[in-house]
């Protein structure tokens, strides 16, 4: 009986000391991912220094030229059209910067990572000196089936330090409005005026029609008297014609016609 309570005494302390180390590695595990979080927050530290540099070494300036919008105004931009933009960069160091890439691009406006049309990315290779500025221009045309529906617009502008060090400058990286230009004609509306002219041609032309059938019932109709006595029905008798120009044989031979005519003899035996 003793010796099944030293066993059980035995079995109990083994199982404590193996909740024991299970535990000891736990906490070392917790402690190799806060060691890890902690390398991340460093990473984040030197991106923010990144950031330092480039607030205190370069100045960023964005203007819309086309359209023209005006300050703190919302931003709508007209699908299917050319929207321009200028970019100033100064360049308030002691070392050269070279500019690299400006891109823009569309995104979805509840998560900014998903493209919805991109752009084209321009390459520059710019050098500035200490003290210089640049303008860059870039112009860019949204989709026509974007119009009447918000987006999210994304312009970066990258560039390096003469130590190699690429940082990118967000110019803009807000929501503006797509919006369907009104102006001018579409294919719908053009067939639709030409239907309508074509259908006052046709118009024009039946009434023409009209009015030249009904006049001319009326001109027929009202005045058949004037039309037959104007109408010319030439002699009645054989006294009416002048015969002197005929010469005397011609005359003579139709004489001898008329007097041999069966009419005339028939005349003759009725008499």
């Amino acid at each position: 009986m003793q010796l099944k309570w030293i066993l059980l005494c035995l079995s109990l302390f083994a199982a404590s000391t193996g909740v024991a180390r299970a535990e000891d590695e736990i906490d070392a595990d917790e402690e190799m991912i806060v060691s890890e979080d902690q390398g991340l927050v460093d990473s984040d530290g030197d991106e923010s220094t990144l950031e330092d540099l480039e607030q205190t070494d370069a100045d960023t300036y964005l203007l819309f030229t086309k359209p023209v919008f005006e300050e703190k105004a919302s931003i709508e931009l007209p699908a299917g059209r050319l929207s321009e933009f200028l970019v100033g960069f100064t360049n308030k160091g002691s070392n050269d910067l070279v500019l690299e890439t400006l891109d823009a691009s569309l995104r979805y406006p509840m998560d900014f990572n998903f493209h919805i049309q991109n752009f084209t990315t321009v390459l520059l290779e710019k050098t500035i000196p200490p003290g210089s500025q640049a303008t860059l221009g870039y112009a860019f045309v949204p989709a026509d089936a974007f119009a009447g529906r918000p987006f999210g617009l994304s312009i970066n502008l990258a560039y390096r330090d003469y130590e190699g060090k690429q940082m990118i400058s967000k110019l803009y990286n807000d929501t503006v409005n797509i919006i369907e230009v009104e102006e001018g004609l579409d294919g719908e509306t053009l067939f639709l005026y030409v239907l309508m002219a074509a259908a006052c041609v046709l118009l024009l032309v039946g009434g023409q029609q009209f009015l030249y059938s009904v006049g001319k019932k009326r001109v027929g109709g009202g005045l058949p008297s004037r039309s037959r006595a104007n109408l010319e029905t030439g002699t009645k008798s054989s006294k009416q014609i002048d015969m002197d120009w005929v010469p005397k044989n011609v005359i003579n031979h139709l004489n001898k016609q008329k007097a041999q005519s069966p009419k005339q003899k028939r005349v003759k035996k009725t008499d």
